[in-house]
C-alpha cells in the first residue's frame, strides 16, 4: 500500500509520444501527436523557437516590430546530431538540445554550461480560446538557483532584479512592456509577441512566459555572454538606434503648462539673459483651440506660431510640441477619423496599426505642425490612453485593431504610433533629424528616433527611488534613450513646489536627471524654471553647467549608441557582471565608461552609502581620492553634490 500510494503521489500527467525530429535547412523540426516544434538558427548566438498545436495551420501573424527575416534571422553554420533520445543543434556559440521523450529544450554553451531549460513535464501548453486559431499559451522554463533577471521594459515596483516576482506586460501610464528578459548568466529570452502577457517567477523553480492570445509560441534565445553583445543582437533583429541632433542632449525646459506664445518666449529669454545653458523648450498640451484636441489650430494665446519659432531659433532654442493620439469628439479631425473608420472602435484614438490611420495623423495633424517649424513632437499618451477617467489598464485588450485582436496586439500601439510619425518626417525632409518624446514603448521602437519618459509619476522620494531601477531595466530592454519628469509630475499636495522640503527633492532629482541620457525637467506646478527654485538655484545652475561641460563626452557616447549598439546609462551588472555584488544594485549606474553615479534618494541626507565594484580602481570625481574596488564606502553627499566616481 505505501508503494502504491507513493506511485499515486508522484504520478505524472500522461506524456505524449516521443517527438520525431528532422533536420531542416536552418535547424530542425520536431513533432508528435500533440504539437509541432521548429528551432531555427538565426546567428551563432541566436536561435528562434516556434511551436504550435498539432494540426494547427502554420500561420505567420504580422510582427512589424521585427526587421525583415534577412536581417533579423540571417542564419549561421550549425551541426545537427541525434543520439540516445536527444537531438542536438550546435553553433559556434550555442548548443540546443531536445529530449525526444520529454519534448523540452535546453540551451547550453559549447563548453557544456547549462544556460536555460524548459521544464520537463509539458513545457509548452496551448489552451483553446473563443477566437478561432488562437490560444492562451505558456512556456515554462527552469532558472537556476542563483541567477538574476532584468529587462522587461519599465515598471514601478522599485525592483531591479525581478527574481521571485510577477511582471505584467501590458502598456499603461508609467508601465512599459518590452518582453525582453536578460539573465546574469549571459542569455536573454525575447518573447516575440505583442499580446497581453506575464512573466511569472513567483515560484522560484519556474520562470514562465504566458500570453492571453496567440497563434503559436514564439521566442528567441540570445547569448552574449556580455550584456552589450545581447543588446547588439537584439537591435540587429529589431532595429538600430539613430543619432539625435546634438541639441537634444542638452537641457530641456518644460512644465504643465505654458499657456501663451509670449510666456514661451519670455521663459526662453529668461534663460538667455541669465546665461543659463538651455537647448530646448516644450509646449505641453491645451495649446489647441477649446474642444479641438486633434486639430492643428491654436487657441487665442498663440498669435503667430511660425514667428514664435523663428524667434526661438534665433536665440538657439529648439522647440517641441505635444500632440495626442486621443482626440476631442468636437474636433474636425475626430469627425473625419470617425467617418472614415480610422479610429479604434470604442475609443477616441486613431488606429496606428492602420497605414491609412498613420497617413491621416500626419497629413491632417502633425505634419501641419511640422511645417510651422517645430523641432520635435511630444507624442503623449501613447499606450494609448482613451477618454477620461484614467483607469491604469492596458485599454487595447478588449478592442479590435486593424492589425488584429486587441488582446493579441495589446502592446504594439506605441511602436506603430511613433513609427508612423518618424517615417512621415523622414519622407518630408532629410535635413532635420527626428526627435520624438513619448510615454510608452515596445520592441523595435528604438529605431524610430524616440526618447521615452517614465510617465506621470508622483513628486515624492518614494517615486524618485523607483525611477532609478525602472530606467536601468529599461536600458537592459534594448532601449538606450530614457528620461523622467525631473521633480515628478504630480504634486504630493497643493503648494508643495514652494516648500523647502520639496525644493530639496527637486534638487536631488535634478542631480540624477543630469546623468540620464536625456536631461529634462517637467511637472504639474506653477513654476519650473531654474531661477524660480530660489533655495537651490545655485546648485541647479552648477549641475546644468556640469552637464554642458560633459557634452562632448555625451555626444560621443551617443554616436557609440548608433555605431556600436552601446548603452549610455548602464546598470553595474553590465560592466561588472563577474562581481555578484552588483547583481542586485539598482540605485547606482555607470554613465558611459567613465563615471559611476550614485544618486541621493533620501531626504536630509548628507552622505551616501555606495558600492565600488571589484576589478577597477575608483577616483572620487570631486576630490580625486583613490579607492580600490570590491567594497562599500560612505561618500560625502551634501545637497550640492551627487557622488560620482
Amino acid at each position: 500500500a505505501p508503494a502504491a500510494l507513493s506511485q499515486t503521489v508522484i504520478a505524472e500527467y500522461p506524456h505524449p509520444a516521443p517527438m520525431q525530429v528532422t533536420e531542416t535547412r536552418d535547424g530542425f523540426t520536431a513533432q508528435n501527436s500533440r504539437e509541432v516544434l521548429q528551432v531555427s538558427v538565426c546567428g551563432d548566438s541566436v536561435v528562434h523557437v516556434v511551436a504550435r498545436p498539432a494540426g494547427a495551420p502554420d500561420t505567420s501573424s504580422p510582427r512589424p516590430w521585427m526587421l525583415d527575416n534577412a536581417e533579423s534571422c540571417p542564419g549561421a553554420a550549425f551541426k545537427f546530431s541525434q543520439e540516445n533520445g536527444t537531438a542536438s543543434l550546435s553553433t559556434a556559440k550555442l548548443v540546443v538540445r531536445l529530449s525526444d521523450a520529454r519534448s523540452n529544450l535546453e540551451f547550453q554553451t559549447p563548453q557544456g554550461e547549462s544556460l536555460l531549460h524548459e521544464r520537463p513535464n509539458l513545457p509548452r501548453t496551448y489552451l483553446p480560446t473563443n477566437t478561432s486559431g488562437r490560444y492562451h499559451i505558456e512556456d515554462r522554463f527552469g532558472p537556476d538557483a542563483t541567477e538574476a533577471i532584468y529587462g522587461l521594459g519599465q515598471h514601478q515596483s522599485g525592483m531591479f532584479d525581478y527574481r521571485g516576482s510577477v511582471v505584467e506586460l501590458g502598456q499603461n501610464n508609467t508601465d512599459i512592456a518590452i518582453p525582453l528578459l536578460l539573465s546574469s548568466k549571459g542569455y536573454a529570452i525575447l518573447w516575440n509577441t505583442a499580446a497581453f502577457s506575464y512573466m511569472d517567477n513567483h515560484f522560484p523553480l519556474e520562470l514562465n512566459f504566458e500570453s492571453m492570445l496567440a497563434d503559436k509560441i514564439d521566442y528567441y534565445v540570445l547569448y552574449g555572454p556580455q550584456m552589450d553583445s545581447i543588446l547588439h543582437e537584439y537591435r540587429s533583429m529589431t532595429g538600430h538606434v539613430p543619432l539625435f541632433p546634438e541639441w537634444a542632449y542638452g537641457f530641456w525646459q518644460s512644465k504643465d503648462r505654458y499657456k501663451t506664445q509670449q510666456e514661451m518666449l519670455d521663459v526662453a529669454a529668461g534663460y538667455r539673459q541669465r546665461h543659463i545653458p538651455l537647448d530646448a523648450i516644450v509646449q505641453d498640451w491645451f495649446w489647441w483651440k477649446n474642444g479641438g484636441k486633434g486639430d492643428p489650430v491654436f487657441n487665442s494665446g498663440y498669435t503667430d506660431v511660425p514667428a514664435e519659432l523663428r524667434t526661438l531659433h534665433a536665440e538657439h532654442v529648439h522647440a517641441m510640441i505635444s500632440a495626442w493620439a486621443m482626440m476631442d469628439t468636437t474636433a474636425k479631425n475626430y469627425q473625419r477619423m470617425h467617418e472614415e473608420g480610422l479610429e479604434i472602435p470604442g475609443t477616441q484614438v486613431y488606429d496606428a496599426t492602420n497605414p491609412a490611420g498613420r497617413d491621416f495623423f500626419w497629413n491632417d495633424f502633425v505634419g501641419k505642425l511640422f511645417a510651422q517649424g517645430w523641432d520635435g513632437f511630444w507624442l503623449d499618451s501613447s499606450e494609448p490612453e482613451e477618454a477620461y477617467p484614467h483607469i491604469g489598464d492596458a485599454i487595447l485588450r478588449y478592442k479590435q485593431l486593424h492589425i488584429g485582436s486587441g488582446l493579441e496586439y495589446t502592446n504594439i500601439y506605441p511602436f506603430e504610433h511613433t513609427l508612423g510619425v518618424s517615417r512621415h518626417w523622414q519622407q518630408t525632409t532629410q535635413q532635420k533629424r527626428v526627435f520624438i518624446l513619448t510615454r510608452s514603448a515596445f520592441m523595435g521602437q528604438q529605431r524610430v528616433g524616440a526618447t521615452v519618459w517614465s510617465g506621470d509619476v508622483y513628486s515624492t522620494w518614494w517615486a524618485l527611488r523607483r525611477q532609478v531601477p525602472a530606467g536601468l531595466n529599461f536600458a537592459l530592454s534594448g532601449y538606450p534613450y530614457w528620461t523622467t519628469d525631473i521633480g515628478g509630475y504630480h504634486e504630493p499636495f497643493p503648494g508643495a513646489a514652494n516648500l523647502p522640503a520639496y525644493q530639496e527633492l527637486y534638487a536631488r532629482w535634478y542631480e540624477y536627471g543630469a546623468f540620464c541620457p536625456v536631461f529634462r525637467t517637467h511637472g504639474h506646478r506653477d513654476h519650473n524654471e531654474l531661477w524660480t527654485w530660489d533655495r537651490v538655484y545655485p546648485m541647479l545652475l552648477a549641475v546644468d553647467r556640469l552637464r554642458y561641460r560633459l557634452m562632448p563626452y555625451i555626444y560621443s557616447l551617443a554616436w557609440k549608441v548608433t555605431s556600436d549598439d552601446y548603452t549610455i546609462q548602464r546598470p553595474l551588472v553590465m560592466d561588472f557582471g563577474t562581481d555578484p555584488a552588483t547583481w542586485d544594485i539598482g540605485n547606482q549606474f555607470m554613465f558611459g565608461p567613465a563615471f559611476l553615479v550614485s544618486p541621493v534618494l533620501k531626504d536630509h541626507a548628507t552622505e551616501r552609502r555606495l558600492y565600488l565594484p571589484t576589478g577597477a580602481e575608483w577616483y572620487d570625481f570631486w576630490t580625486g581620492e583613490r579607492t580600490d574596488g570590491g567594497k562599500d564606502i560612505t561618500a560625502p553627499a551634501p545637497l550640492d553634490r551627487i557622488p560620482i566616481d
